[in-house]
């Protein structure tokens, strides 16, 4: 048999590591903007917490749904 070609899904690391990227910039760019650390961490939580929902999300709706290991798929129809 071939091997199964390479998952074009995200690992969990990467999600979160995607997550928090995104959550740097954005509070770096709030604490440029405002010059006040209380309002960049705050910033920086909500979006980290945003992103990490809305990727995990992402994810799930383009995971397609294969059976489980040693389950069978249904029968359809007659052969």
């Amino acid at each position: 048999m071939t091997e199964p070609q390479k998952r074009l899904t995200l690992k969990p690391g990467e999600l979160v590591a995607l997550a928090g990227i995104i959550a740097v910039f954005i509070g770096a760019i709030t604490l440029m903007a405002t010059r006040d650390l209380v309002i960049a961490l705050i910033a920086f939580g909500a979006t980290f917490v945003f992103d990490l929902v809305a990727l995990a999300m992402l994810m799930l709706a383009v995971t397609p749904n294969r059976p489980a290991d040693g389950e069978r798929q249904p029968e359809t129809g007659n052969d």
